[in-house]
Formats: structure tokens, C-alpha cells, sequence
């Protein structure tokens, strides 16, 4: 049993001024493993009271100094990958594949960060004009329980890299890897200051930190209608905003797709994280003449996908992060079968064996129509929506019928008409024929699915101001 009552502030681990308790649960045995102290307007004003003090001398660091920096929370992060793995396992239920991958994600996110700013110009001269890009300041970091360790580091990296000290907010739900990744970056000995946390709700902390006066920037990782509040509440002191938001992302199996290659790779775009992640491809596009054989090949192909303890590298889905979120994905599991769409694999309650945990079934359904509930809405679970399309036009329109913009996925022998469908999508990202991930290439969406981007030279410069400079 863990009890996180300590932020870290200044420098420094603190006892909060917050008193609310939140109960952290284990998704597998629905036991209590902890508490968490909840900090309140209070903690958020010391936090951004320490991040404004050390601004003006961290802002004027160089690239030597910050590259220095960025070396050592990687390495700081990296000695601590073992225990953020573990934390992801315990207190989110992440596959050990996958937690394994954002415990070391997390760590190589500043390699990436002191790798951009090496290369890019923080001057350059433009026309008579000599521009200068400054950080924006006190920067507020915002990280969801999906993927906690590697969201805060992945902010984290590229504000440091641009100068901004900061305040960083992990869900209350991910306190524990939060606690772990605040040790891990104390131990980089960077200016007191430089990095706090406060954990909290977001009604309570995510919004003293929307309406702070000192806060110049927000970069958030979330749903979209949370995205939406903060953007209000942001307005009158004119933050800066970048909105990770919701995904609703299509997978096109083109009808020369190699079937033997996209089935299970469409599988693993809808399944990836246990189904929890934004990006996860949960619309899955196939030719009509081709529909009967792909949904064949997914029922068996499901059929041998296991799900169960997150620690046995044998399980490839884990459970849902917590009751709520296993409530969340029954309601669309039934919503889908009220709405007439055929249920292929899966569906209610817990799979197989598992009498306890917030375990579900992997569910896919064929039939979809694009204006039922769950080909419109994110489930955020193991649940996927085949939809039959006519021809590559019909199939490109029914993949842009989304509010959503965030990823996509296409399948195709033909690489160049891969890359031509992919042109006409409504995404900020696109995979071909793969699951990879470019950390320096921007990520982002378009539509609901968010504002700005993040990594590489895109998310450097979000936390970047340009002034101009005119000599008569």
C-alpha cells in the first residue's frame, strides 16, 4: 500500500495543502494499493509561484546548458525505467509489453528534445530583420492516465529544451507513476523551480492552472470536451494552448491490401494499448467484395488474442484503467448491439476465467453503419467497427465522416496509391502498411481531435515565442 502524499515543488518533496484523499485502485484485483493526497488552488499557487522565480535566469540558458540538462533527466529517467514499468503494470493495468516501451519512451524523449535544439536556430535573420524565438514562459503540462510517464516526460523535454519552467499536472489516476517519474527527474538536479508537480482533479487544479495569471502556456493531453474548458478558461489571460484530444481513427484495408499483413496489424492498431489510446485505428474500413474473408480472418485472428494478467508477456490486452472506464465500454458494447450492428467476437462482461478486474472482452463488430453510436463516438476499449465501403472514393469519405482528425492507417500493395489515399485524409498523422512511431516528426490532429503539435522542431517551437528585431 502507497500513500503519495507529497508534491514536488521548488525542488523540493512537500506536503501539500490539499487534503482530499483519492483511493488508487488495481485495475486486475479492484483492490485498494493506495492513496493520494489532491492539491488544491493553494498548491497550484506555490507550484507557479516557484516556476515564476526561476524563470528569468533558466529562460536565459543556452543550448549548451539545456542539452546538459536534457542529459542528465535522461539518464535520471532511464535508471528509474524498471519502477515507472512496474508502476504502469500495478496501477494501470498496461500490458508488460507496452508499459516496458513508455518506461523507456519516457527516458528517450529528452534525447530526442537536446537532438532538436542542437540543429535548430533559436536566431536567424529574416529579410533586415533579426528574429529571435524566446521561451513563452511558465508553462503548465497536463498529462492523462493512458500513458502518464511518457506524456509528462515527452512536455517535459521539449519545454526545457525552449527555456520554460513549469507545472505539470498528472491525472489523479496515475499518481504513483507520477511519484516515480518525480523522483527519477529530481535526481537530474535541475535548477529548484525548473519542473513541480501538483497532483489533483481537473476541475479543481486543471482549472487554477487554466485561469492562472503567471501561466503563459497550456499543453494538455485529454479528452475533447476537458480540451474545450480549458481553451475557454484560458481565453481571458490569453494563454498559449495545445490540445491533444480524442480520436476516432479509420483503418482503410484497400482492396489490394496483402490480408495476410493488414488483418493482424489492423487488430493490433485497434487493440494497442488494450484499446486505450488515441490513436488507436477502432474504424476499420474494408472493400465489400473483401468483407466476408476479412471478418473471417479477424474472428479467428481474435480468437487466439489473450487477455488477462498484464504482467505475463503473454496477455496482449489488459484491463480497463478502472471501473468507470469498464462501465464506459459495457454501455457501448450494448449500445452497439441495440443499434442492429452484427457482434462478431467478444462482447459483455469479462472474458473467460476472469471472475475479477476490469478485464473486457475484445469485441469487434461487422454490419456498422456510419451514424451508429459506436462508429462515431470513442469507446476507449478493446472494440472495433468493420464498415463495408464501395470503391477507394466512397472508402476515403467514410473515413473523413469524423469529427475527429487525429491518425489513420491504410493497407495496400500499391505503395504509391498507399500514399495517394493517405494524402486525402482528414488526420494529422498516417501509418502505411506499419505500426511506427518518428519522434521527431509533429503529432497532432485536425478537427476535434485537437490544436498544435507536438515533438520534434513542431513541439519545440509550441513552446516558443518569435520577436522581431529592427535595426535602424
Amino acid at each position: 500500500m502507497q500513500h503519495i502524499d507529497r508534491f514536488y515543488i521548488n525542488g523540493a518533496f512537500v506536503r501539500p495543502h490539499g487534503t482530499d484523499l483519492f483511493e488508487l485502485v488495481s485495475p486486475v484485483t479492484e483492490e485498494v494499493i493506495g492513496t493520494a493526497v489532491l492539491g488544491d488552488r493553494d498548491d497550484v499557487d506555490c507550484a507557479v509561484a516557484a516556476a515564476r522565480r526561476a524563470l528569468p535566469v533558466f529562460s536565459r540558458t543556452g543550448k549548451v546548458e539545456r542539452i546538459a540538462m536534457l542529459t542528465r533527466l535522461h539518464e535520471a529517467v532511464r535508471a528509474r525505467a524498471d519502477d515507472i514499468r512496474d508502476a504502469t503494470i500495478d496501477e494501470y493495468g498496461g500490458p508488460v509489453g507496452r508499459s516496458a516501451w513508455v518506461a523507456q519512451y519516457a527516458a528517450e524523449c529528452f534525447v530526442h528534445a537536446a537532438r532538436t535544439l542542437e540543429s535548430y536556430p533559436l536566431t536567424r535573420d529574416i529579410g533586415s530583420a533579426s528574429v529571435i524565438m524566446e521561451p513563452v514562459g511558465v508553462a503548465a503540462l497536463v498529462a492523462p492516465w493512458n500513458r502518464a510517464a511518457g506524456t509528462i516526460c515527452s512536455k517535459l523535454a521539449m519545454a526545457v529544451a525552449a527555456g520554460c519552467t513549469t507545472v505539470i499536472k498528472p491525472s489523479e489516476m496515475s499518481a504513483i507513476q507520477a511519484q516515480v517519474v518525480a523522483e527519477a527527474l529530481h535526481q537530474a538536479d535541475l535548477p529548484p523551480g525548473v519542473i513541480n508537480f501538483v497532483n489533483g482533479r481537473g476541475n479543481v487544479v486543471g482549472t487554477a492552472l487554466s485561469t492562472h495569471p503567471d501561466i503563459a502556456k497550456i499543453s494538455f493531453t485529454g479528452s475533447t470536451p476537458t480540451g474545450k474548458d480549458i481553451l475557454r478558461a484560458s481565453a481571458d489571460t490569453m494563454k498559449r494552448v495545445s490540445l491533444g484530444l480524442t480520436g476516432k481513427s479509420p483503418t482503410l484495408i484497400l482492396d489490394d491490401a496483402d490480408l495476410d499483413q493488414a488483418v493482424p496489424l489492423a487488430l493490433a492498431a485497434g487493440f494497442q494499448n488494450s484499446g486505450q489510446a488515441c490513436i488507436a485505428g477502432t474504424r476499420i474500413l474494408v472493400p465489400e467484395h473483401r468483407l466476408r474473408e476479412v471478418v473471417e480472418r479477424m474472428k479467428t485472428a481474435v480468437a487466439a488474442i489473450r487477455t488477462g494478467d498484464p504482467r505475463d508477456p503473454a496477455m496482449s490486452i489488459g484491463p480497463m484503467a478502472s471501473r468507470q472506464q469498464y462501465e464506459r465500454v459495457q454501455h457501448y458494447i450494448r449500445q452497439g448491439l441495440a443499434e442492429g450492428a452484427t457482434l462478431v467476437a467478444g462482447g459483455e462482461g469479462r472474458p473467460d476465467g476472469l471472475s475479477r478486474g476490469y478485464f473486457v472482452r475484445p469485441t469487434i463488430f461487422a454490419g456498422v453503419r456510419r451514424d451508429m453510436t459506436i462508429a462515431r463516438e470513442e469507446i476507449f476499449g478493446p472494440v472495433l467497427c468493420v464498415l463495408a465501403y464501395e470503391d477507394e472514393d466512397d472508402a476515403i469519405a467514410l473515413a473523413n465522416d469524423s469529427d475527429y482528425g487525429l491518425h489513420g492507417y491504410v493497407f495496400s500493395s500499391d505503395r504509391l496509391r498507399a500514399r495517394a489515399v493517405a494524402s486525402r485524409l482528414k488526420a494529422g498523422g498516417v501509418m502505411i502498411n506499419g505500426l511506427r512511431h518518428e519522434p521527431l516528426a509533429p503529432f497532432g490532429g485536425v478537427g476535434q481531435s485537437g490544436l498544435g503539435r507536438e515533438f520534434g522542431v513542431f513541439g519545440l517551437e509550441s513552446f516558443l515565442e518569435p520577436k522581431t528585431v529592427i535595426e535602424a
